[in-house]
């Protein structure tokens, strides 16, 4: 097995972790991406369309991140939740998965920012309204991450493929 195959197996696995932790947030997602495709154009022995793959790749990639961000952030000003709430939900779901296992991270979340908005509406409605409004902001955000890191991910592969027949 030569060097460029191992480096193109790593990245390949590399990329597939990045892709599920735009899913899943204590996994690392679309930097780990971008990363991989810099790897596999420098070290993969694709030559000129190694580096194609990872300018097509990196556009996806910082699209992704940026669509994440816009969306997400838009949604939470609409609904004028603040910052703290989303923090609140955050350190609540890192303790929520170690405490419920798979799913604990996003029960924890969901209860923590429940708790936060709870906290600071004073009524229980209208918390429920704004964090499920969170909520699916949140999941917004990180479906067009996810969308556009599965194609980031599938230029990678077009491009193994291109170098495996020019080979």
């Amino acid at each position: 097995m030569t060097s460029e195959t191992v480096v193109t197996i790593l990245c390949g696995l590399a990329i597939l972790v990045g892709v599920a932790g735009t899913i899943i947030p204590v996994l690392p997602g679309s930097i780990l991406i971008g990363a991989s495709l810099l790897a596999w154009a420098i070290w993969g022995g694709a030559g000129a369309a190694g580096w194609v793959v990872f300018a097509i790749g990196i556009i996806f990639v910082a699209a992704g991140m940026a669509a994440g961000a816009v969306l997400t952030g838009r949604k939470l000003k609409e609904h004028a939740i603040p910052s703290r709430s989303i923090v609140v939900g955050l350190v609540a779901g890192v303790a929520g998965m170690f405490i419920i296992p798979v799913v604990g991270l996003f029960v924890g979340f969901a209860a923590g920012l429940l708790l936060s908005e709870v906290l600071r509406t004073r009524n229980l409605p209208t918390a429920a309204r704004s964090s499920w409004a969170a909520l699916k902001a949140t999941g917004i955000g990180m479906l067009a991450e996810f969308g556009l890191a599965c194609l980031a991910a599938s230029a990678w592969v077009i491009g193994v493929w291109i170098a495996a027949v020019n080979g």
